[in-house]
């Protein structure tokens, strides 16, 4: 619901200082009925999918377990738009719709940076990034959240000058320090080129883990130094950075994916479940199972 505001907001209140309809939008739901978003409003729609009429651009909006909504016929339908010129976007998950369709292959896009390592592991052929908003000549892209304003304030800078795009900002009381290519997150480590660039390839490489050896020489360093550069900044050994950085990333897999635990395991880089459940209970005070059990009773 943040990320769908956030972005028709921008538009709603540059055609109120325009004093003309700038924009215009349609809302699509599979069969035509509301939608109930994960905080309860329900939304009314426009069009089911096939009554949908022609558009210019489409956006697949999409939060938690994105991978729930794909089926045979959603892909056919993206890709008959797709097909007709229609210009396709995605915000917050609604990548992993357009991935899923064959859509994004060799494109580069942004979506929320929890699901980037698991984005990355399962759609290799996408390039897939950590910032705002991505816009290019097949798509667009944006973190879900309040990314969509910026997303939308780009819009109306390209379309409108930066008059507009400047009064629609002052109105939203919205930052204008950010750009496309920001971090979606501040950085919470320090700012040392060396160790976020050592950080960056340990997140990049959760699945198949890289040995310290093997990632100080990706650094062109000695293990040494590597080690020197973890206990110097994060007063902890590269190992144990590496590896809680796996654990975290299977903590959110756990809270927002279907999979199963022994999955969950193998993409975070553990041959076996019974030795992923002693270092996520040690990480994080409880067994996998036991934060899926509680996951599941918070949603009931």
């Amino acid at each position: 619901m943040v990320a769908f505001f956030s972005a028709i907001e921008p538009l709603r209140i540059a055609n109120r200082i325009s004093g003309e309809r700038l924009f215009e939008w349609d809302l699509i739901s599979r069969d035509g009925e509301p939608v109930v978003a994960s905080n309860g409003m329900t939304l009314n729609v426009s069009h089911s999918l096939h009554e949908a009429p022609p558009l210019p651009s489409l956006t697949v909006c999409a939060s938690f377990e994105p991978q729930s909504t794909i089926d045979d016929e959603l892909v056919a339908w993206l890709r008959k738009r797709a097909a007709t010129g229609c210009v396709l976007g995605g915000m917050d998950t609604g990548c992993y719709i357009l991935a899923a369709a064959g859509l994004l292959d060799d494109q580069t896009v942004t979506l929320h940076w929890e699901c980037l390592p698991d984005f990355r592991s399962r759609f290799p052929r996408v390039d897939a990034v950590e910032s705002i908003y991505e816009v290019t000549t097949e798509g667009f892209s944006c973190a879900g959240g309040s990314a969509a304003i910026d997303m939308s304030l780009d819009l109306i800078l390209r379309r409108h000058g930066e008059d507009l795009a400047t009064r629609v900002r002052d109105q939203l009381v919205h930052d204008q320090g950010r750009r496309p290519a920001s971090r979606q997150r501040d950085p919470v480590i320090p700012q040392e080129p060396l160790l976020q660039r050592a950080i960056a390839l340990m997140e990049a490489n959760l699945e198949t883990p890289l040995g310290i050896g093997e990632l100080a020489d990706e650094l062109d360093i000695s293990w040494r130094r590597l080690d020197r550069l973890f206990a110097r900044h994060l007063d902890t050994s590269p190992q144990q950075a590496y590896l809680a950085r796996r654990l975290d990333h299977a903590h959110r897999l756990l809270r927002v994916t279907p999979h199963s635990v022994m999955q969950i395991a193998l993409a975070c880089g553990f041959a076996s479940p019974s030795s992923f459940s002693r270092a996520f209970r040690r990480q994080h005070g409880l067994t996998p199972s036991e934060l899926r059990r509680q996951e599941l009773s918070n949603r009931a």
